[in-house]
């Protein structure tokens, strides 16, 4: 991965950088559309196979049909990363990782919007690949837009998503200050959105990704509540960087090798 020097990145607020960024993001974008879309795809996908009531495959019980969907963007999360494609572009496959990346100070920010662009993009066409391929099914499941319990108002679904960008956000703060362990880093961010999903899906949809709602809330037309889920993940990626300085606070900064929380390489 080519590196700028500290003076050179555009950063957000807070202490010296963990993680040097790319230098050059020619192509960058490209790949994180099409992981996008390559996660949006198989998530509805999955959707319409486990939930759809016609499919031979479904499931009757909303909870099990979630845990399902979970461990299947769990795993895709895991192989994309992993991927040559996800290591080009660090496969953050989320506007609100992107932007707490940012305010880890571990992404420049010229490439944020280009990022977040990208990502919205992938998950429209994925979701309008996943129409082509299924047809009407993926109509009856609503392109697989998640929608909160009745029993929920806003607020809550707010807290939760929030609440979930600040989890995720802490973990890869973690990988972030201990490279030595940052191999380990897709299986846990795998095993993270599964949990979400399974444990926060029947009530708060279990989103937490601006780019997981997007393209279904878009295409569907079932945008009335969208906006919690565009803003809550970003609100929690702030928290949850400034949670991670709070805890960096008390140790001392040292300059090291550094990587990239995703792709594990040097940097």
């Amino acid at each position: 991965m080519d590196t700028n020097t500290d003076a050179d990145l555009d950063t957000g607020p807070g202490p010296a950088p963990v993680q040097a960024a790319p230098a050059e993001f020619r192509g960058h974008p490209l790949y994180e559309f099409a992981l996008t879309a390559t996660l949006m795809f198989s998530v509805v996908t999955a959707v319409r196979w486990v939930l759809d009531p016609t499919s031979p495959l479904a499931t009757a019980h909303l909870n099990l049909g979630l845990t399902l969907v979970g461990a299947v963007a769990g795993a895709l999360v895991f192989g994309l990363i992993r991927s040559p494609w996800g290591r080009r572009s660090g496969a953050h496959m989320n506007p609100a990782v992107t932007f707490a990346l940012w305010l880890l100070r571990a992404f420049p920010g010229r490439g944020v919007a280009v990022y977040a662009a990208a990502q919205l993009g992938g998950s429209v066409a994925g979701t309008a690949l996943a129409r082509l391929a299924w047809g009407p099914a993926v109509a009856r499941v609503n392109y697989a837009a998640v929608a909160a319990a009745p029993s929920w108002n806003g607020w809550a679904v707010f807290a939760a998503e929030g609440g979930s960008l600040l989890v995720v956000t802490l973990l890869i703060g973690f990988f972030l200050a201990h490279p030595v362990h940052d191999r380990w880093l897709p299986c846990a961010l795998g095993m993270l959105v599964w949990a979400i999903v399974a444990l926060l899906g029947p009530y708060s949809g279990g989103a937490a990704n601006p780019a997981r709602q997007f393209g279904p809330a878009l295409v569907s037309g079932s945008t009335a509540a969208l906006w919690i889920y565009l803003a809550a993940p970003l609100v929690g990626a702030a928290l949850g960087a400034a949670a991670h300085r709070l805890l960096q606070r008390s140790r001392p900064y040292t300059r090291r090798s550094r990587r990239d929380p995703a792709s594990g390489r040097s940097t």
